[in-house]
């Protein structure tokens, strides 16, 4: 079993000795799909390393960023999924390599009630994801693109630590529920103010970006 020690904060050594036990590692790869829609979810995941992002789909077959998960976070959304046996309404996928810990299903319920530790983990977990989630669609709602275009990078620069942000035009489009032509211009007109530098599926946030 691998090396907890970023757990060790979050919950009692007999729960983490449990964890141990019970819990799978898994490597994942960026670009991996590690939960997808309608399929039954088996387990959930506490994310030890690295950086996943979760998608839903919108009544036009259009897909949305719910939020992401990092280190030491887990899904609400497969916890419900695994405490209702029900299929999933989200896409999970990797943003870059990591590990997390899966969770099986018939623990969640027994360590509610066991831990109390445990309990506040999910109670925040869901907390976190619900403001994110409210963030995500004030953000729709009332943003214009152009500052959801600059929230949703300097997300990515805390998330990976890094100014250098990969990902093509594409990709940010698609996550932002917007057209490719329109983010390709907005991110022309950012580096033409000199706040970014664009590469080829990437790009570098200069110090006035903010």
């Amino acid at each position: 079993m691998t090396n907890l020690d970023t757990l060790a904060n979050l919950f009692e050594p007999a729960l983490l000795t449990e964890i141990r036990q019970f819990g799978t590692l898994q490597q994942f790869k960026e670009g991996e799909l590690i939960m997808d829609y309608g399929k039954y979810v088996r387990m959930m995941p506490i994310i030890l390393k690295g950086t996943v992002k979760v998608l839903r789909l919108d009544d036009q077959g259009n897909e949305i960023l719910l939020y992401y998960l990092s280190s030491n976070e887990s899904c609400s959304m497969a916890y419900s999924c695994c405490m209702e046996a029900r299929k999933s309404e989200v896409k999970a996928i990797a943003e870059e390599d990591g590990e997390l810990i899966a969770i099986p299903h018939m623990k969640l319920d027994e360590w509610l009630c066991k831990y109390p530790s445990w309990k506040n983990y999910i109670m925040h977990s869901f907390n976190e994801r619900f403001i994110e989630l409210l963030k995500s669609i004030e953000s729709i709602a009332f943003h214009k693109l152009d500052e959801r275009l600059i929230a949703y990078l300097k997300e990515k620069k805390r998330l990976t630590g890094s100014s250098v942000i990969k990902a093509s035009h594409y990709q940010i489009a698609d996550e932002l529920a917007t057209s490719r032509v329109v983010i390709s211009r907005l991110l022309k007109q950012l580096e033409n103010d000199k706040k970014i530098i664009l590469y080829r599926n990437e790009l570098k946030l200069m110090s006035s970006f903010g």
